[in-house]
């Protein structure tokens, strides 16, 4: 089976799923290993599927917003204003997918975020103060990137115009 016909066959795996699906039996299930889920995983992600990596497997969000936009963004600063900068992004329209930093041993690094709301940047942040976790942010001198998504390019460019008024934008 070549590659795009397995990861075609994963999605379609997935969409079919209400439940986590382990990369233990999906490589089972096409004769390769687990790695090669993973590889194919990751280029999935890439090409805009709203997979989540859970403990038990992978879980497709079927709800995934369709018309929306992705996008990248380059940011830096310090921890103390992880909450300044994620209600920022959350003001002007935006959610805030995931946290990615490069480390000079694993290379890159992505933490899942969720946060659409207020609220959600709330319980983010007790969660973080609570585990006592050092942030991400921290592996890199402050320097990560988030994956935003909006609903309209003026949205992003809001977030993008605001961002750089509060000096997160890396340039």
């Amino acid at each position: 089976m070549r590659k795009a016909e397995r990861r075609k066959k994963i999605i379609e795996i997935l969409s079919s799923s209400d439940s986590e699906i382990s990369g233990e039996k999906m490589a089972e299930l096409f004769g390769v290993t687990r790695q090669v889920i993973v590889q194919d995983i990751a280029i999935l992600k890439s090409q805009g599927y709203d997979i989540s990596s859970m403990s038990r497997g992978y879980l497709l969000n079927k709800h995934a917003q369709i018309e929306g936009i992705k996008m990248l963004i380059a940011v830096k600063h310090k921890k103390e204003r992880i909450k300044e900068e994620l209600e920022c992004i959350v003001e002007n329209g935006g959610k805030v997918l995931d946290v990615i930093v490069e480390h000079p041993v694993y290379g890159e690094i992505t933490g899942n975020i969720g946060v659409e709301s207020y609220d959600d940047v709330e319980r983010f942040m007790s969660r973080l103060e609570m585990s006592k976790a050092l942030p991400l942010l921290s592996l890199s001198d402050g320097v990560h990137l988030h994956t935003i998504q909006v609903k309209s390019k003026d949205d992003a460019q809001k977030i993008i115009s605001a961002l750089k008024k509060k000096n997160f934008i890396l340039e």
